[in-house]
C-alpha cells in the first residue's frame, strides 16, 4: 500500500509514495474548493505513481481567492516531483484546477500528460478576492511571470437562490464579451504532452462538454492528438474508482448523479494511466 506524508516546504500539500519505485509522477489539483485532494492522489499512487496534491490558493502567502494566482505555484510543485526523476510526469486538475492544468501544460514542456476534468476552453475572471482583499473590478484568475493572463469577465445578474446552477452565468458572459473570449482562448495546441479531457453533458456548473469540443477542435486543427471522454448524463464531478463519492452540496448544482459520474471517471482512468505509462 502507498504511504502518505506531508509535502515538504510550501505550498501546503501531501505526497503519496507508491510501494514500488515510482513509474511516473503526477500533480493533482482540486477545483474552486481549494482543498488538497489526497484521495485522487492516492488513486494514482496505488497504481504506481508518485502523487502530490497542493493547496494553491487560500494558504499562507497565497491569494485568498482564485485571483491572479501565479502559475509558478504549479511549476514549483512539478519541480519537487522532478527531483525523484520520474520516467513520466503528469498534471491532473478538475474545473478551475483543469484550467490551471491546461495553462501550466502550455508553459511547461516537462508534462507528458495534462488531464482536465470538467475543463474550460477560455481563461475566466477571478473567483473571490485577490491579495488586496478586493473582488471587483474583475481581474484574471492567473498570472505568468508577473503578468495577468487575458480573461473573460462575468456578465453579472441577480443572485439566484441556492443551490445555484452557474452554467447560465458562463453562457451569458461568453455571449456578452466575445472579443475578450477570443483573446482568452486557451491555446491547447501548444501542449507538448498527451491531453485527456473528461466532461459531462449534464454539467450545471459550466458547459464542460462544449468547452471540451472547442479545445479538441483547436488541437486537432494543429495536427495534435487529444482524447475526449464524455457522457451525456454525468455532471461536473466525475470521480475515479477508489475515490469517495463527492458530498452533496447545499450551495451549488453540479448536475449528473453518483452512478453517471462514477461511470465517466471509470472510463477516463485508463486513458490517464496509459499516458503516464501505468497501464
Amino acid at each position: 500500500m502507498p504511504t502518505e506524508q506531508a509535502l515538504p516546504g510550501e505550498p501546503t500539500g501531501v505526497l503519496w509514495l507508491p510501494d514500488e519505485p515510482p513509474r511516473a509522477a503526477v500533480l493533482v489539483v482540486a477545483g474552486s474548493s481549494g482543498r488538497i485532494d489526497s484521495d485522487r492522489a492516492r488513486v494514482f499512487a496505488e497504481r504506481g505513481a508518485l502523487a502530490a496534491s497542493i493547496r494553491w490558493f487560500g494558504g499562507p502567502g497565497q491569494p485568498p481567492g482564485i485571483c491572479e494566482v501565479p502559475l509558478e505555484t504549479f511549476t514549483a510543485a512539478l519541480d519537487l516531483l522532478c527531483r525523484y526523476d520520474p520516467p513520466k510526469l503528469g498534471m491532473v486538475g478538475v474545473s478551475k484546477g483543469a484550467e490551471a492544468a491546461l495553462l501550466t501544460g502550455i508553459r511547461d514542456d516537462r508534462l507528458d500528460l495534462v488531464g482536465a476534468f470538467a475543463p474550460t476552453s477560455v481563461v475566466w475572471a477571478n473567483v473571490g478576492p485577490g491579495r488586496d482583499g478586493v473582488t471587483k473590478p474583475y481581474r484574471s484568475c492567473w498570472t505568468w511571470r508577473g503578468e495577468p493572463l487575458p480573461f473573460v469577465p462575468y456578465d453579472d445578474g441577480p443572485d439566484p437562490e441556492p443551490p445555484v446552477a452557474c452554467r447560465p452565468l458562463y453562457e451569458r458572459s461568453l455571449a456578452a464579451f466575445p472579443a475578450e473570449a477570443k483573446a482568452a482562448a486557451i491555446p491547447v495546441e501548444r501542449i507538448r504532452g498527451e491531453v485527456v479531457l473528461v466532461a459531462g453533458g449534464d454539467d450545471e456548473m459550466w458547459q464542460s462538454t462544449e468547452f471540451a469540443r472547442e479545445l479538441a477542435a483547436r488541437r486537432r486543427a494543429a495536427g495534435r492528438r487529444i482524447t475526449v471522454v464524455d457522457s451525456d448524463t454525468a455532471g461536473h464531478r466525475a470521480y475515479l474508482p477508489g475515490e469517495p463519492e463527492p458530498a452533496p452540496s447545499q450551495q451549488f448544482r453540479y448536475g449528473g448523479d453518483a452512478a453517471a459520474d462514477a461511470e465517466l471517471g471509470a472510463r477516463a482512468l485508463p486513458h490517464l494511466l496509459a499516458a503516464l505509462g501505468l497501464s
